[in-house]
């Protein structure tokens, strides 16, 4: 659905996008991640066709978005960060609107707009003037406005900035239930738990470059290694605390999946590269070696502990 081939955008010297490359599938709900100035919103942009690339190539369904952004712009709806609602209209006449500007009737928007309504969970609210709306329902008003030309990409920056948990928690079930619907969703957010929730793919970007992308639980495998193990255990015949952990840190280092052991006071820490089945294996090992272990877990994985160790510029320890 969407393909992106050597994107560069350059500010003066400033180069905002670096090269970037990035293939969607059809259908895919793919989420964005990076901190301000990663090159999000200048990416959504160039697809939305509101804004030239340096050089590079960006295509949504085989149409190009660098050379043509007046025919992309019938093939995506774009929800931006920030946007305006216009006084004294009501949520029909808003719809009637926006449907206009695609050479739409009113009768063909009126139909259509009471199915995004009630899709937005806003079908009670035809008659209420937009300015009166919570900003959660104008976030899903914006959406269904997006949706009224029915187009094959919907792109979504930030959609649930300034949103309360509640408001947040409606956004979302509005976006999972249009992937069902088989459609092909881009939305950036700074709220990762949410992310990693509903999206089928995700891409970290970083200066511009795209760091890491694929499917969830591919990315989300990547970060094995950096999920440590927190171990608690004592040593037959070691009293002193400062000569079994030694006794420890040794057993584990023999290991050729562990890259990595750090001690607190009470903890060994390890960085181990093995999936849960070798992680059970490395419990039955330290068993064998008289090591009594009291206390064995991995950190849990998620999206924000992958983000911030991509883009704190860790490096590898193996």
């Amino acid at each position: 659905m969407l393909r992106i081939e050597n994107l560069t955008k350059k500010y003066g010297t400033f180069l905002a996008l670096d090269h970037l490359n990035l293939h969607i599938e059809k259908g895919e709900l793919f989420g964005f991640v990076g901190p301000n100035g990663a090159g999000k919103t200048t990416t959504m942009r160039i697809v939305c066709g509101l804004l030239k690339a340096t050089s590079g190539e960006a295509y949504v369904d085989g149409v190009n978005a660098i050379t043509n952004p007046e025919d992309i712009k019938r093939k995506v709806g774009y929800v931006p960060d920030f946007f305006g609602v216009y006084d004294n209209l009501k949520v029909m006449e808003y719809m009637e609107f926006y449907g206009s500007m695609y050479g739409m009737d009113k009768e063909s928007v009126d139909e259509i707009s009471k199915g995004l309504l009630e899709l937005v969970n806003l079908a009670d609210k035809e008659d209420v003037f937009v300015d009166t709306l919570s900003r959660g329902m104008k976030q899903r008003l914006c959406v269904a406005r997006a949706l009224i030309h029915n187009p094959d990409l919907l792109v979504l920056d930030e959609p649930n900035s300034g949103l309360d948990p509640r408001a947040r928690f409606e956004m979302k079930e509005v976006l999972k239930n249009l992937s069902s619907m088989g459609k092909t969703i881009i939305i950036s957010s700074h709220i990762l738990p949410e992310l990693s929730e509903m999206c089928t793919s995700i891409g970290i970007m970083e200066h511009g470059r795209l760091i890491v992308s694929g499917k969830v639980e591919d990315v989300m495998q990547q970060s094995m290694g950096s999920r440590p193990i927190h171990i608690s255990a004592y040593v037959e015949n070691m009293e002193n605390k400062e000569q079994a952990q030694e006794f420890i840190g040794t057993v584990l280092r023999e290991q050729p999946l562990v890259s990595k052991v750090n001690f607190t006071e009470d903890e060994v820490l390890v960085n181990f590269k093995g999936d849960e089945k070798q992680v059970a294996q490395l419990l039955k090992f330290l068993i064998s070696k008289n090591i009594m272990v009291n206390n064995f877990y991995r950190e849990k994985e998620d999206l924000e502990s992958l983000f911030l160790q991509i883009t704190g510029g860790q490096e590898d320890e193996k």
